[in-house]
């Protein structure tokens, strides 16, 4: 008789198989640490079901969902759970030793702790030659500590919480919200208590080009124009923000010198140059939408095609 699973792992899947592979490979090296766990992965309508590659590892679950987004096809997954404690992680992360067990004993370890995040790092094409997309990444994309200590929410891409509490605050958000920031928010307004877990670490790849950053950027600003209010005061703030973010690379670079992401003067250099591109762009974009006539369409096909 199987033990009963003491984690369960949820992971949302669209289209990439060979990323998904490579995740199911991490964690199931993370079984040699003695401590049962499930994993549930649900294809969010992918062109080819992942039949193939669940089905080559013991202990894995393949659910649907049919509702687009990776917060539907989190829920899904967390409705089929059947342990205490539920961990989401990406179909294209990589767990790393350790990362089941560090969850586990920390969960068990601190019942006054309902919700953790881990550490987020980049997954290097070649180590030796990292790109400056990878070196800017490693620095400012998934600063996930600071996501759990200032702004009390943790990355569903390494996330875990006890699955009571997660049915208790309620489900992940759709397509058109930011499920993490959202549903994170919601549980530390209930008074759960978050907190950040470097142990449990997952490298997940760097963005392959300026144009898949760019895209990434134009939802994440597009979400936050949709909190700006119509009047000219809320205008000009926003306005007044994307001055303040393209002058912004003048105090960062002090951020990357002393970075411990990176290393070498090179990396930092290469590092320095892709922020200064970010964002410029991303202050061209706010000034875009502030000055766009029909700025809510805009949003909403951003939304739309870049989830």
């Amino acid at each position: 008789m199987h033990a009963a699973p003491r984690l369960s792992v949820v992971i949302p899947h669209l289209n990439e198989p060979d990323n998904l592979r490579r995740c199911l490979l991490s964690l199931d090296a993370q079984r040699a640490d003695g401590i049962p766990f499930e994993i549930i992965v649900v294809d969010n309508g992918s062109a080819e079901r992942p039949d193939a590659v669940c089905s080559s590892f013991a202990g894995v679950c393949l659910e649907y969902e049919l509702v687009p987004g990776p917060g539907p096809a989190r829920n899904r997954g967390a409705n089929a759970a059947r342990s205490d404690l539920l961990a989401f992680i990406d179909a294209d992360c990589v767990a790393q030793h350790g990362w089941v067990r560090a969850i586990v004993e920390f969960l068990a370890g601190n019942p006054d702790i309902d919700v953790v995040g881990g550490d987020i790092g980049v997954l290097m094409a070649d180590p030796e030659r990292p790109t400056s997309i990878e070196l800017y990444e490693s620095i400012y994309s998934y600063r996930a500590r600071l996501y759990v200590e200032s702004h009390g929410f943790a990355a569903t891409g390494n996330m875990a919480v006890r699955t009571r509490v997660f049915r208790s605050v309620g489900p992940f958000g759709g397509i058109s919200t930011m499920e993490d920031t959202e549903w994170g928010r919601r549980a530390t307004a209930l008074g759960h208590r978050l907190a950040y877990l470097p142990e449990a670490k997952v490298l997940t790849p760097s963005c392959r080009s300026f144009a898949q950053l760019a895209r990434r950027w134009d939802r994440h600003v597009a979400h936050e124009f949709r909190k700006v209010g119509d009047s000219p005061t809320a205008k000009l703030r926003w306005l007044a923000g994307g001055v303040m973010i393209g002058a912004s690379p003048l105090i960062e670079m002090f951020r990357i010198l002393f970075s411990d992401r990176v290393s070498g003067g090179r990396s930092r250099l290469f590092a320095l140059a892709c922020l200064i591109r970010v964002r410029l762009y991303r202050a061209g974009l706010m000034f875009k939408l502030a000055l766009h006539q029909n700025a809510a369409s805009l949003v909403e096909n951003w939304n739309r095609e870049n989830t």
